[in-house]
Protein backbone atom coordinates (compact mmCIF):
# COMPACT_ATOMS: atom_id res chain seq x y z
CA UNK A 1 0.00 0.00 0.00
CA UNK A 2 1.33 3.38 -0.39
CA UNK A 3 3.08 4.93 2.47
CA UNK A 4 1.74 8.56 1.83
CA UNK A 5 -1.82 7.23 1.80
CA UNK A 6 -0.66 4.81 5.58
CA UNK A 7 0.61 7.96 6.80
CA UNK A 8 -2.24 10.42 5.81
CA UNK A 9 -4.48 7.82 7.43
CA UNK A 10 -2.77 7.54 10.28
CA UNK A 11 -2.92 11.62 10.56
CA UNK A 12 -6.81 10.74 10.02
CA UNK A 13 -7.79 8.21 12.82
CA UNK A 14 -4.84 9.68 15.95
CA UNK A 15 -5.65 12.07 18.56
CA UNK A 16 -3.99 15.34 17.55
CA UNK A 17 -4.58 17.47 20.85
CA UNK A 18 -0.56 18.58 20.07
CA UNK A 19 -0.52 19.37 16.95
CA UNK A 20 -0.37 22.92 15.85
CA UNK A 21 1.82 25.16 13.25
CA UNK A 22 5.32 25.56 13.78
CA UNK A 23 8.08 27.10 11.68
CA UNK A 24 11.38 25.48 10.20
CA UNK A 25 14.52 26.59 11.75
CA UNK A 26 17.88 25.46 10.31
CA UNK A 27 21.04 26.59 9.89
CA UNK A 28 21.88 25.17 6.20
CA UNK A 29 18.83 27.00 5.43
CA UNK A 30 16.45 24.25 4.80
CA UNK A 31 15.08 20.74 6.21
CA UNK A 32 14.73 17.60 4.66
CA UNK A 33 11.11 15.64 4.76
CA UNK A 34 11.82 12.03 5.04
CA UNK A 35 10.00 9.10 4.16
CA UNK A 36 10.14 7.21 7.77
CA UNK A 37 11.19 8.34 10.57
CA UNK A 38 14.40 7.40 10.66
CA UNK A 39 17.37 9.12 9.48
CA UNK A 40 18.35 6.62 6.85
CA UNK A 41 14.57 7.10 5.49
CA UNK A 42 14.54 8.59 2.09
CA UNK A 43 14.23 12.29 1.42
CA UNK A 44 10.59 13.44 -0.16
CA UNK A 45 10.96 16.69 -0.30
CA UNK A 46 12.85 19.65 1.70
CA UNK A 47 11.22 23.04 3.33
CA UNK A 48 12.93 25.84 3.26
CA UNK A 49 14.34 27.84 6.63
CA UNK A 50 11.53 29.76 8.16
CA UNK A 51 8.48 28.11 6.19
CA UNK A 52 5.16 27.31 7.98
CA UNK A 53 4.38 24.12 8.54
CA UNK A 54 1.46 22.21 10.41
CA UNK A 55 3.28 19.60 12.50
CA UNK A 56 1.60 16.05 14.06
CA UNK A 57 3.75 15.04 17.23
CA UNK A 58 3.68 11.83 18.39
CA UNK A 59 5.77 9.99 21.19
CA UNK A 60 6.03 6.83 19.12
CA UNK A 61 7.69 8.30 16.99
CA UNK A 62 10.22 9.84 19.48
CA UNK A 63 12.21 12.89 18.46
CA UNK A 64 10.12 13.03 15.18
CA UNK A 65 7.53 14.74 14.06
CA UNK A 66 4.91 14.55 11.24
CA UNK A 67 4.40 17.84 9.08
CA UNK A 68 2.48 19.05 6.29
CA UNK A 69 3.15 21.69 4.49
CA UNK A 70 2.24 23.09 0.95
CA UNK A 71 4.44 25.20 -1.19
CA UNK A 72 4.30 28.18 -3.45
CA UNK A 73 3.54 25.82 -6.34
CA UNK A 74 0.41 24.76 -4.23
CA UNK A 75 2.24 20.87 -4.11
CA UNK A 76 1.48 19.11 -0.54
CA UNK A 77 4.25 17.89 0.90
CA UNK A 78 3.73 15.41 3.79
CA UNK A 79 6.54 13.47 6.09
CA UNK A 80 8.99 13.54 8.94
CA UNK A 81 11.23 15.89 10.01
CA UNK A 82 13.14 15.83 12.82
CA UNK A 83 12.17 17.56 16.01
CA UNK A 84 15.52 19.86 16.22
CA UNK A 85 14.58 21.29 13.42
CA UNK A 86 11.58 22.82 13.97
CA UNK A 87 9.67 24.88 16.77
CA UNK A 88 6.49 25.14 17.66
CA UNK A 89 4.52 28.84 17.40
CA UNK A 90 2.91 27.74 20.81
CA UNK A 91 6.00 27.42 22.60
CA UNK A 92 6.76 31.31 21.81
CA UNK A 93 5.13 33.56 24.83
CA UNK A 94 1.30 33.70 24.67
CA UNK A 95 -1.02 36.92 24.87
CA UNK A 96 -3.28 36.72 27.46
CA UNK A 97 -6.88 36.61 26.43
CA UNK A 98 -8.64 39.12 27.59
CA UNK A 99 -12.50 38.94 26.45
CA UNK A 100 -14.22 36.48 23.91
CA UNK A 101 -17.91 36.02 22.73
CA UNK A 102 -19.38 34.81 19.55
CA UNK A 103 -18.28 38.42 17.36
CA UNK A 104 -15.25 38.96 19.25
CA UNK A 105 -11.88 37.74 21.06
CA UNK A 106 -9.59 40.54 22.67
CA UNK A 107 -5.84 39.83 23.31
CA UNK A 108 -3.59 42.25 25.30
CA UNK A 109 -0.15 41.88 27.12
CA UNK A 110 2.29 44.83 27.73
CA UNK A 111 3.56 45.12 24.22
CA UNK A 112 1.38 43.75 22.15
CA UNK A 113 -2.72 43.77 22.32
CA UNK A 114 -4.81 41.83 19.59
CA UNK A 115 -8.64 42.71 18.50
CA UNK A 116 -10.82 39.88 16.45
CA UNK A 117 -14.24 40.72 14.96
CA UNK A 118 -16.57 38.32 13.48
CA UNK A 119 -20.61 38.34 12.61
CA UNK A 120 -23.11 36.52 11.19
CA UNK A 121 -22.79 36.22 7.61
CA UNK A 122 -25.07 37.80 5.05
CA UNK A 123 -25.58 35.10 2.33
CA UNK A 124 -28.31 37.11 0.24
CA UNK A 125 -25.79 40.07 0.03
CA UNK A 126 -23.05 38.02 -0.87
CA UNK A 127 -24.02 35.39 -2.79
CA UNK A 128 -22.83 36.80 -6.17
CA UNK A 129 -19.46 36.18 -5.09
CA UNK A 130 -19.72 33.09 -4.99
CA UNK A 131 -18.55 30.81 -7.77
CA UNK A 132 -18.50 26.75 -8.33
CA UNK A 133 -16.35 24.21 -10.43
CA UNK A 134 -18.28 21.69 -12.25
CA UNK A 135 -16.85 18.02 -12.55
CA UNK A 136 -18.06 15.27 -14.37
CA UNK A 137 -21.15 14.22 -12.64
CA UNK A 138 -20.78 16.96 -9.59
CA UNK A 139 -20.55 20.71 -8.91
CA UNK A 140 -18.90 22.06 -6.21
CA UNK A 141 -19.15 25.68 -4.74
CA UNK A 142 -15.40 26.27 -3.69
CA UNK A 143 -14.79 29.74 -4.30
CA UNK A 144 -15.45 33.29 -2.80
CA UNK A 145 -14.31 36.60 -4.54
CA UNK A 146 -11.67 34.32 -7.05
CA UNK A 147 -10.70 31.98 -3.62
CA UNK A 148 -10.80 29.06 -2.57
CA UNK A 149 -13.60 28.88 -0.24
CA UNK A 150 -12.43 28.04 3.85
CA UNK A 151 -15.15 26.12 6.60
CA UNK A 152 -18.28 25.35 4.60
CA UNK A 153 -18.02 22.19 3.30
CA UNK A 154 -20.73 22.67 0.98
CA UNK A 155 -22.80 24.61 3.20
CA UNK A 156 -23.93 28.42 4.25
CA UNK A 157 -21.60 30.32 5.52
CA UNK A 158 -22.89 31.08 8.82
CA UNK A 159 -20.42 33.88 10.24
CA UNK A 160 -16.89 35.06 9.12
CA UNK A 161 -14.50 37.91 10.05
CA UNK A 162 -14.96 41.36 9.93
CA UNK A 163 -11.53 42.62 10.95
CA UNK A 164 -8.25 41.71 13.02
CA UNK A 165 -6.07 44.13 14.01
CA UNK A 166 -2.72 44.04 16.14
CA UNK A 167 -0.77 46.81 17.93
CA UNK A 168 2.80 45.68 18.47
CA UNK A 169 5.02 48.04 20.63
CA UNK A 170 3.12 50.83 19.32
CA UNK A 171 2.57 50.36 15.77
CA UNK A 172 -0.73 49.35 14.24
CA UNK A 173 -1.42 46.73 11.60
CA UNK A 174 -4.59 46.19 9.98
CA UNK A 175 -4.71 42.18 8.49
CA UNK A 176 -5.66 42.77 4.61
CA UNK A 177 -9.24 42.33 4.10
CA UNK A 178 -8.92 40.06 1.04
CA UNK A 179 -6.96 38.01 3.40
CA UNK A 180 -9.70 37.21 5.05
CA UNK A 181 -12.86 37.49 3.40
CA UNK A 182 -12.88 33.87 2.74
CA UNK A 183 -12.59 32.59 5.50
CA UNK A 184 -15.97 31.15 7.14
CA UNK A 185 -17.59 29.52 10.55
CA UNK A 186 -15.23 31.40 12.76
CA UNK A 187 -14.41 29.93 15.99
CA UNK A 188 -13.35 32.86 18.34
CA UNK A 189 -12.70 30.19 21.34
CA UNK A 190 -9.90 28.61 19.37
CA UNK A 191 -8.66 31.73 18.61
CA UNK A 192 -4.82 32.32 20.36
CA UNK A 193 -1.67 34.73 19.97
CA UNK A 194 2.14 34.38 20.28
CA UNK A 195 4.63 36.43 19.98
CA UNK A 196 8.49 36.12 19.26
CA UNK A 197 9.86 39.14 20.89
CA UNK A 198 13.32 38.24 20.25
CA UNK A 199 12.90 38.86 15.86
CA UNK A 200 9.48 40.64 16.78
CA UNK A 201 7.14 38.26 15.06
CA UNK A 202 3.47 37.93 15.91
CA UNK A 203 1.49 35.09 15.11
CA UNK A 204 -2.36 35.29 15.03
CA UNK A 205 -4.06 31.41 15.20
CA UNK A 206 -7.26 29.71 15.19
CA UNK A 207 -8.93 26.52 14.31
CA UNK A 208 -12.61 27.69 12.38
CA UNK A 209 -15.52 25.66 11.57
CA UNK A 210 -15.92 21.65 12.20
CA UNK A 211 -15.97 18.33 10.81
CA UNK A 212 -15.29 18.19 7.18
CA UNK A 213 -14.93 21.61 7.02
CA UNK A 214 -13.00 22.52 9.76
CA UNK A 215 -9.50 24.44 8.71
CA UNK A 216 -6.62 25.63 10.64
CA UNK A 217 -4.99 29.57 9.99
CA UNK A 218 -1.91 31.47 10.96
CA UNK A 219 -1.56 34.80 9.99
CA UNK A 220 1.85 36.09 10.46
CA UNK A 221 3.26 39.94 11.29
CA UNK A 222 6.99 40.93 11.25
CA UNK A 223 8.30 44.23 12.28
CA UNK A 224 5.73 45.80 12.33
CA UNK A 225 4.12 44.51 8.67
CA UNK A 226 2.02 41.76 7.71
CA UNK A 227 3.89 38.64 5.92
CA UNK A 228 1.24 36.60 4.98
CA UNK A 229 -1.22 32.94 6.08
CA UNK A 230 -0.83 29.72 5.99
CA UNK A 231 -4.07 27.86 5.62
CA UNK A 232 -4.39 24.01 6.11
CA UNK A 233 -6.99 21.35 6.76
CA UNK A 234 -5.34 20.01 10.69
CA UNK A 235 -6.33 16.30 10.01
Amino acid sequence: MNHKYLLLLFLTISQFANAQFAKIIDKDGYVNVREQATLNSAIVSKIAADEIVYAFPDEQFGNWVIVDYTDNQEKNITGYVHSSRIKFVGSYMQIPNISFDDNSTTFRSKDVAVEIRSNKFDYEKNKKYFSSTTYEDYTVTDKFKGQKLWGTDGETPTSHYTSIKATIKGRSVQIPEKEIENLFNVNNEFAACYYDDRNDILYITSVNSDGAGGYAILFTIEKGNYKGRVVTIPF
